[in-house]
């Protein structure tokens, strides 16, 4: 729990992202409708835009903020909202004050722009009421209690990202690929969000694909696709590790975007009883050094099943097949 040595305002900030438009060069704004938004995820899609050469976004965004802000004589003044958007991959801030929409109201609404060019994937929208505190101004004396996410690139307004699946002939697909030929699929963690190529090449694999319910082919496609995700966790957990950015004391940082997220996820069960800080520092120690390495590949293993969920598609699998065993014999 942080401490402030100035007071806070107590209550609950909620932050709602009420429209959002596009804007290119000599054409006129871009609406996006009510798909671009989700209010159960807080997520906002701009890749839902028609309008592919987009250079401007504009967000409506409007807060409501604890009334006891704008009572007189409380322990701050000069109390202004404002809306921040944040993307740490491209090192972007961008604030907006809202206004309130009645005197002295709880309600607080305006507009966000933000350039195209600024924002790589995904960024966090945040709401904060600042205000002067014991004759300093700028004080932050509340914020949203959740975020929501930008996304300029996704089509789906959703918080969590998943991997991406493509299908694809290896035999006759991209050169890179043909190396593959006898795969039934390969994990590719190089690009921005994780994707999983799978070779309908390979026997039965389009069946097996397309297969659902509880008969053998479904079971078999819940277990292949947990399998994938572990797959994928390993990838990117190796990727991340492998280019880390590094301080000039040799202190390892955490990446950005899916890698980022993937290391704070699995590194509690890779070395377990440490700090993220402290696991991070010590995993990239043991990769850079002489040893220590190879031992770890076990525990990343079982942090990327248990994420992935492969013991319980197993189980499910394994009942599953069994029962239909049962019911055969019957």
């Amino acid at each position: 729990m942080k401490v402030f040595p100035y007071p806070r305002l107590r209550g609950t900030v909620s932050l709602r992202v009420d429209s959002a438009k596009v804007k290119a060069p000599e054409q006129p704004r871009e609406q996006l409708d009510a798909r671009a938004r989700s209010v159960v995820e807080r997520a906002v899609a701009l890749g839902l835009a028609e309008t592919e050469d987009w250079e401007i976004a504009t967000l409506t965004v409007s807060a409501t903020i604890p009334s006891k802000a704008t009572e007189p004589g409380g322990p701050w003044s000069d109390v202004v909202v404002v809306a921040v958007l944040t993307d740490r991959t491209t090192n972007t801030r961008v604030t907006a004050r809202l206004v309130p929409e009645a005197e002295g109201g709880r309600d607080w609404r305006g507009e966000l722009q933000v350039l195209r060019a600024d924002l790589f994937d995904r960024a966090s929208l945040t709401v904060q009421v600042v205000a002067t505190v014991d004759g300093v101004a700028g004080r932050i004396i509340a914020e949203a209690a959740d975020d929501w996410i930008v996304d300029v690139r996704s089509d789906t307004p959703t918080r969590e990202q998943s991997f991406d699946i493509k299908e694809v002939g290896f035999a006759k697909g991209p050169r890179w690929l043909q190396n593959f030929a006898d795969a039934p699929w390969i994990v590719n963690a190089s690009g921005t969000l994780p994707t999983v190529h799978i070779n309908t090449d390979f026997e039965g694999m389009t069946d097996v694909l397309g297969a659902e319910g509880r008969g053998p082919e479904g079971l078999v496609n819940e277990l292949m696709v947990s399998q994938m995700a572990a797959d994928v966790w390993i990838a990117v957990f190796h990727s991340a590790i492998g280019d880390l950015e590094i301080e000039d004391d040799g202190t390892p940082l955490f990446p950005h975007g899916w890698q980022g997220e993937v290391l704070r996820e699995m590194l509690p069960d890779v070395m377990p009883d440490r700090t993220l800080e402290d696991a991070l520092r010590e995993v990239h120690r043991r990769r850079v050094g002489a040893t220590g390495w190879t031992e770890l590949q076990p525990r990343i293993q079982y942090a990327a099943m248990r994420r992935a969920e492969v013991p319980r598609a197993l189980s499910e699998t394994v009942r599953g097949l069994d029962k239909l065993k049962r019911e055969d014999e019957t």
